[in-house]
């Protein structure tokens, strides 16, 4: 973790945080999810960089140690799109391999459609392509996490209870069982978890710690907009067609794969009429974070595809 070095760019005004190690000709871009920051791709980059390849994390503005947006509750995919080519611009990066995991497929997905000329490849966990349109969160139950995050007010008052370090260690709880985080009426998300559950194996104290000072400097509010109360923004793209090579790795324990349609649309290969060049690998015992709970095989399969496109 020593070689990782850490540096900021302005963009419009905000000082957004970019993780960085390596100097190879060829970059790779790794962009996170929710409740994550640059530090969960940490396996990986340094992997990447003792490959030969130049790794970059940015933290999207409003998390990590990049800086919100002067106003949260107006955050958008969009900005994510602009910031990433800002910084692209910024660092002289012609052309990047990208890999993304949870909403941060989709920032991946669309900077590729918007920027296909400055992507050399594509790798997602988790999410193959997904064509926006109407929501297809709408059929979820009410007390599913995502309708009660989308909800004004709601995370923040159930969220507001603990400290950001809780928050989190609740959050990677919920997100590493194989079934969708869903509340009764009486309940809030937080009270899925009780105090006494163990983290997974694979995610240790220290690195609890190391998110929770980071969502403690940034709090959620701007999380909570991006991607939750984001997801039906639309950018109107007449022709979703990835031209570029992609791959998409998916841990069958994943409870991603339990929203409707979901396991059907990657199974019957519907996913490949939006991504004509894709391949899917599972791993049978992967869960949400799998970059996280098996390393080292994902970080092969990674440089596997690298090598293959570079």
């Amino acid at each position: 973790m020593d070689q990782i070095q850490h540096n900021f760019i302005n963009v419009q005004g905000l000082n957004l945080h970019v993780a960085e190690t390596g100097t190879g000709p060829n970059t790779v871009v790794f962009l996170h999810g929710f409740p994550e920051i640059w530090y969960s791709w940490r396996h990986q980059m340094v992997a990447v960089a003792k490959a030969g390849f130049r790794a970059i994390a940015p933290d999207y503005r409003g998390y990590g140690l990049s800086d919100p947006p002067p106003q949260p509750e107006k955050a958008s995919y969009k900005d994510v799109i602009a910031d990433l080519l800002a910084i692209f611009d910024a660092l002289g990066l012609a052309k990047v391999f990208l890999i993304a995991k949870d909403f941060g497929t989709r920032s991946a997905y669309l900077f590729v459609l918007l920027h296909p000329e400055r992507v050399s490849g594509i790798i997602t966990l988790g999410m193959p392509l997904i064509p926006t349109g109407p929501s297809r969160f709408k059929s979820l139950p009410k007390g599913c996490y995502i309708s009660r995050w989308q909800e004004p007010g709601r995370a923040e008052a159930d969220f507001g209870r603990l400290d950001a370090k809780t928050v989190v260690r609740n959050i990677y709880i919920l997100f590493s069982r194989s079934d969708v985080p869903i509340a009764a009426e009486n309940q809030e998300i937080m009270d899925l978890v009780d105090a006494s559950t163990p983290l997974p194996p694979w995610f240790t104290e220290e690195d609890l710690a190391t998110y929770g000072a980071l969502y403690e400097k940034s709090g959620f509010q701007t999380a909570l907009k991006v991607p939750y109360r984001s997801v039906d923004e639309n950018f109107n793209i007449a022709e979703p067609i990835v031209k570029v090579p992609a791959l998409c790795i998916i841990g069958d324990k994943d409870f991603a794969l339990k929203f409707p349609g979901r396991e059907e649309y990657i199974r019957s290969g519907k996913v490949k009429d939006f991504v004509p060049d894709l391949e899917t690998i599972h791993l049978p015992e992967g869960t949400h974070f799998v970059q996280e709970q098996f390393p080292e095989q994902v970080n092969q399969l990674f440089l596997a595809f690298l090598n293959k496109h570079v």
